[in-house]
């Protein structure tokens, strides 16, 4: 009955913190954005919600984050960059950026839940380096191709319209790593259970002189 009941408030965190990254997510896409006429994808901390519910929740709980905010797009709120909703934005220039959020998220928790099981202290450049190698792997990747398919332009003419949003990338994941490694020395249990005990960081253990920041 313990183990029942304990199955159970896991079960309701899991699904309140799915609820609340996938509204961080939405908040940060409609914050007023930067936008860039040459491909019509403008700048916003989309992806900084994205990667940040990856490190944070870890890669199942995190891409669920995002699956949720993109059916709830899709489904006609307006909670997509610049207020758009609806199947629509899949025919625009966003629409390989938007597909590959999951799989970002998804990455990205993976490799920070091996931090853990590995027993890596929380570093706040590994982080970061988990965060960027997702978001090259995936959401400029996926973001390329759907350029060169939306505006009927080579994948080399993509490749020179997504390069304008680098600059931001390297920036928003700097911040989500900072804020990442914060939340977890403040909740080290955050992460799921199966982890745990591999969990080594504590606010002690991060002032060891072996330790990084």
């Amino acid at each position: 009955m313990e183990k029942q009941l304990t199955r159970s408030r896991d079960t309701t965190a899991d699904l309140a913190l799915v609820a609340l990254f996938a509204a961080l997510i939405a908040v940060c896409a409609i914050l007023p954005a930067i936008k860039l006429t040459a491909s019509g994808v403008p700048i916003t901390l989309q992806t900084f919600g994205v990667l940040l519910a990856g490190a944070v929740l870890g890669a199942r709980r995190g891409s669920l984050a995002v699956c949720l905010y993109l059916l709830v797009g899709f489904a006609g709120l307006p909670i997509f960059s610049g207020g758009a909703g609806g199947l629509g934005v899949l025919a625009g220039p966003t629409a390989g950026y938007l597909l590959a959020f999951p799989f970002a998220a998804a990455l990205c928790g993976f490799l920070v839940e091996q931090l853990l099981r590995t027993r890596v202290r929380w570093q706040t450049p590994l982080v970061f380096l988990a965060g960027i190698t997702s978001s090259f792997a995936f959401i400029h990747t996926f973001g390329i191709i759907g350029l060169s398919i939306q505006l009927d332009v080579s994948l080399a003419q993509a490749l020179a319209l997504d390069v304008a949003f680098w600059p931001g990338d390297v920036i928003k994941n700097i911040a989500m790593a900072i804020v990442a490694t914060a939340v977890h020395r403040a909740f080290p249990d955050l992460l799921p259970r199966r982890f745990a005990a591999n969990h080594v960081v504590s606010p002690d253990t991060s002032r060891q002189p072996n330790g990084t920041h």
